[in-house]
């Protein structure tokens, strides 16, 4: 058994897992985001309510960065577990192994094990939420590459300038990571926004400018049209480097299947390997992929 968690900077989600399709939600608490001591004493109430086996794993879903070579988490959303080894700190605190990965490691995880990506060999899970990120499976096992960037295809100069669709000459905007036109600034919820702002001087959500386009709006078509295909031809370079089965999209823009439709119309006919079903997909699970991707970390761990 493997007592799992997902955390965020507000929440954080405990399970006990026997399988990636096997959950019992054990508790759900703010996350203390300042106090380091509060936060390892929140995971061991949670581990010692899960009554699991001394000698089990806990498994760590977190927003951030993790270093697979130094266990460095770098999390600007909860300040004390930032720039600290986490496994090895709460390992301590617990006297258990204890796993971390990021949360877009974990999500692509669980769809390769219990989502879109089931029976696919190679997966890329892409996050398209607040910002763009994404993970690699190969063979069921996660690809966190150097430094766990891996799949983080959202930074980067790689944002098209010129495009089909009006304003036919786009600038580049100035990204969070300190660069400018990394496909982050585009690609997702914000992107959107800023997009909808650019082309019509119009300050709308992306749920009202999803809503608008569904509803046959030619303002909000305008800003769908350009944004697919400013994310549509970095994805299709992503799938031919490296060769996903499948492509199951998370975050809260993979919620619109309307919207993935569309991208996934707009990729396949850029990749080299022609393709006669979807490609580019919805993510099947939403709400607990943290914790079933956190619970397959473990189950990888503690496997002959």
């Amino acid at each position: 058994m493997i007592t799992a968690f997902d955390i965020g900077g507000s929440t954080i989600k405990a399970a006990l897992a026997r399988g990636p399709e096997s959950l019992t939600l054990l508790d759900r608490v703010p996350t203390p985001r300042d106090d380091f001591s509060a936060f390892s004493d929140a995971i061991a109430r949670c581990v010692d309510a899960a009554g699991a086996l001394a000698d089990s794993p806990v498994a760590i879903s977190v927003t951030g960065v993790v270093d697979p070579e130094s266990g460095i988490v770098t999390c600007a959303n909860i300040p004390c577990i930032d720039g600290k080894n986490l496994a090895a700190e709460l390992g301590q605190r617990l006297g258990r192994k204890v796993l971390v990965a990021n949360d877009a490691d974990c999500f692509v995880l669980a769809e390769a094990h219990a989502g879109a990506g089931r029976g696919h060999r190679v997966v890329f899970g892409a996050i398209l939420g607040t910002g763009v990120g994404g993970g690699i499976v190969v063979d069921g096992k996660l690809h966190p590459g150097a430094g766990g960037l891996a799949g983080e295809w959202g930074h980067g100069t790689i944002v098209a300038t010129k495009t089909s669709v009006p304003p036919y000459d786009l600038p580049h905007f100035p990204c969070g990571c300190g660069l400018w036109g990394c496909l982050d600034t585009v690609g997702a919820a914000r992107g959107i926004e800023r997009l909808h702002r650019h082309l019509h001087s119009e300050e709308l959500d992306s749920t009202t400018i999803l809503a608008h386009w569904e509803a046959g709006d030619p303002r909000a078509e305008a800003t769908i049209a350009l944004q697919v295909e400013l994310v549509a031809q970095p994805l299709a370079l992503v799938v031919n480097f490296v060769g996903p089965g499948i492509v199951p999209v998370g975050g809260g823009l993979g919620n619109s299947a309307a919207l993935i439709a569309r991208l996934d119309a707009a990729v396949r006919p850029r990749i080299l390997r022609k393709l006669d079903r979807p490609l580019v997909v919805p993510a099947q699970l939403t709400a607990d992929a943290g914790l079933i991707g956190a619970a397959m970390l473990g189950l990888e761990a503690t496997s002959p």
